[in-house]
């Protein structure tokens, strides 16, 4: 019961491979998406990030990049930490934009989390939207300040 599905789309008013460079660079989301607390590198293949939305709490991940194809525009992680499972942008073009797609599938592995789960997946599925919606307009303001 402690998986969850997302899928989100954005549109954005930018070029596919300025939108793809942008996500590609995690240590620079904590400067347009405020949710992401903090991006750091660990190795060539990893990275940390902390996020905290709406909910009172922070997650910690980390980040082992297992794709990042510039020609494709596919960003593909696993994720270990406070989520385990896996994370995924594709970036296409769009009419006169582009569509950035993020899909993850993770499960809890935070303890707190899993024990309010049963009855607040709800409230964690609206947590998750919320940071994501928050998102999309921190990377569109972004793209036009660049």
């Amino acid at each position: 019961m402690s998986r969850y599905v997302f899928h989100s789309a954005w549109h954005l008013a930018a070029e596919p491979d300025e939108v793809y460079r942008v996500l590609a660079d995690v240590e620079s989301y904590p400067s347009w998406w405020r949710e992401v607390r903090s991006g750091r590198r660990l190795d060539e293949r990893s990275g940390e990030v902390v996020c905290r939305s709406v909910l009172p709490y922070s997650l910690r991940m980390v980040l082992i990049h297992e794709l990042a194809d510039p020609v494709t525009r596919v960003l593909q992680a696993q994720l270990t930490g406070d989520l385990v499972g896996t994370s995924r942008w594709t970036v296409r073009a769009h009419g006169d934009g582009t569509v950035a797609t993020f899909e993850e599938d993770v499960t809890l592995e935070r303890e707190l989390l899993r024990l309010v789960e049963p009855l607040g997946r709800p409230i964690l599925r609206l947590n998750h939207h919320l940071m994501m919606r928050s998102g999309e307009r921190g990377l569109r303001r972004h793209l036009r300040a660049e």
